[in-house]
């Protein structure tokens, strides 16, 4: 049964922390600007239990425990790089994990460990059934009121993105088959198994008992494609057998199967060129969400996160959008959703956008006819060929020998309908330049004359990427699937805009407390000012005075 908490926490005469303490500590414990403190304020506080109002029974169960405290130690898992024993260490023992959570009683118990566990499977579970996010609602709920409190500017965003891998090691494509094929022949018990014919039971039993690695390690190339081979046949035959099953184990073997072979004529199984594997196939059947990529020489399999901030000089930025695909996904499918998200969460207008050339695209133009689009680089090498498409026609000019000739209309590719041109190079060749390398050429101008502080306002994001994969190891997270790698960038999101949020306050306060300090010279320059004056007017009387007094007795 849902019951949501209360903000206000109720202090134990005997056993309130605050009256425990004494002198620096009692201190630093009351300090408003202390990360204790402020997680509760800014985050804790923060937290919409009523979202989490789906996952309980309405008539039937015990009160649920506190959502927020368990959200709270969710986040602070992430945010410290904590393992779940660690939390809960940190959690009874630590009196400013405990303050940041709402515990100042030093008998205020925690949830336990099931509670914890029960409510991320519930989150989980929800997620499949449903498509709802509860999570990504939480951070646009914090992240919405720490906007409108601090009256952030979200007219002006910066994005960009990094690869992740998964926590899984680097699988072969036998290791792959192989280890596939155990997991599911686990699921089947004796019943099932007598559904086969022995010869493939045996074949079963023989897989099954030997070690993948080991046996790629000691064979030959020859022998590892003859044994992918008997696989493929033997998994032909458990997808046709158990065409009923409906566990996952089945789901991800017909996939692995797909992806690796092929039927030919005669139910002949065909083991399929690495060519036509792609970049999605199954990495690990640990993680059957994760992709391949290679960017840079750098081998990646796992995920790619995007993250989006508000840009603004002399306020606070805060993260208001961060979004996890696979690593296969291009750059260009994260510009909607963020700007989207950012109008949504901000209440305001996105008017530019600062990226690298990796987010540009025709469809992305279109939907930003109305923001302008700042663009710090291209990718790929520049062409010696400046395209401009004008009223008569494409000018090409070669940026080598300086030479402007008209392109001429030709015919498109076979593959293609879009228009292509066409120009005559030197040796008597035909150069060809299609749209998007008009495009390419039109945006290499339009950044060549944007100012230099202009594009250097999109570096920052990159030092906000930093913190947010600073706990990595290798840049390697300790989760798998795609959920469980969304939740941790939204968890280290919100410490991050927690930490933004602290520095800003303080930076605010020496700047509040500078301007009273000139305020009060100032102040006391007049007042001195005024005594002076005050003073010298006092003398001069008395000087007058005496004169006058003198005169007399000479006269």
């Amino acid at each position: 049964m849902f019951r949501k908490s209360t903000n206000q926490p109720q202090l134990d005469v005997f056993g309130s922390v605050p009256s425990l303490l004494e002198g620096e500590a009692s201190k630093q414990f009351h300090d408003g600007n202390r990360w204790h403190n402020k997680f509760y304020t800014h985050v804790v506080s923060r937290i919409d239990e009523t979202i989490f109002k789906v996952l309980f029974n309405e008539t039937m169960g015990a009160p649920n425990a506190p959502v927020s405290k368990l959200i709270g130690m969710m986040i602070l898992k992430d945010a410290f790089g904590w393992s779940d024993a660690q939390l809960y260490e940190q959690c009874r023992f630590n009196l400013l994990t405990r303050a940041a959570l709402g515990l100042f009683n030093i008998n205020d118990s925690i949830p336990t460990e099931s509670t914890y566990y029960f409510l991320r499977q519930r989150i989980y579970k929800h997620h499949l059934e449903t498509g709802e996010d509860l999570l990504g609602k939480t951070f646009d709920s914090i992240t919405r009121g720490q906007i409108q409190e601090f009256d952030v500017d979200g007219r002006a965003i910066r994005m960009d993105s990094k690869l992740i891998g998964s926590n899984i090691a680097f699988f072969t494509r036998y290791e792959i088959v192989h280890r596939t094929l155990c997991q599911f022949y686990k699921t089947l018990d004796k019943t099932s198994l007598m559904r086969l014919p022995a010869p493939l039971q045996e074949q079963l039993k023989t897989i099954t008992s030997e070690e993948s690695s080991k046996t790629v390690y000691r064979s030959t190339k020859e022998e590892i494609i003859s044994r992918l081979a008997s696989y493929g046949a033997a998994i032909y035959t458990l997808i046709n057998t158990f065409s009923d099953h409906r566990s996952d184990q089945y789901r991800l073997l017909q996939r692995v199967f797909d992806e690796q072979y092929k039927v030919a004529e005669n139910d002949q199984i065909e083991i399929r060129p690495k060519e036509e594997i792609t970049s999605g196939s199954v990495q690990s059947p640990h993680d059957p969400d994760c992709a391949y990529r290679n960017k840079n020489d750098t081998p990646v399999k796992g995920y790619s996160v995007n993250l989006t901030e508000t840009i603004s000089q002399d306020s606070l930025n805060l993260i208001t959008n961060v979004t996890v695909k696979k690593a296969n996904v291009p750059d260009t499918e994260f510009v909607q959703p963020a700007i989207t998200a950012t109008t949504e969460i901000t209440g305001q207008l996105v008017e530019k956008v600062y990226a690298d050339g990796a987010y540009q695209s025709p469809a992305n133009d279109k939907f930003c006819e109305d923001i302008e689009m700042v663009f710090s680089g291209l990718q790929g090498a520049v062409s010696r060929y400046d395209l401009e498409m004008t009223d008569e026609g494409v000018l090409v000019t070669d940026t080598i020998t300086g030479e402007i000739q008209p392109a001429v209309l030709s015919k498109p590719c076979k593959k293609s309908k879009e228009p292509r041109w066409r120009i005559k190079i030197a040796d008597g060749r035909y150069r060809y330049f299609d749209q998007q390398a008009i495009r390419a050429s039109q945006l290499r101008r339009k950044i060549k004359e944007t100012p230099i502080e202009e594009l250097n306002k999109r570096n920052n994001v990159e030092g906000t990427i930093f913190h947010l994969c600073y706990p990595l190891r290798k840049d390697k997270t300790r989760y798998r699937g795609m959920f469980k790698q969304q939740v941790w960038a939204y968890f280290r999101c919100i410490w991050i805009n927690l930490v933004r949020i602290i520095g800003y306050l303080k930076q605010l306060c020496q700047r509040t407390g500078n301007m009273i300090n000139n305020r009060v010279k100032i102040a006391l320059r007049h007042i001195d000012t005024f005594l002076f004056y005050l003073f010298q007017n006092y003398l001069f009387k008395h000087q007058f005075y005496f004169l006058l007094t003198n005169s007399r007795l000479f006269y």
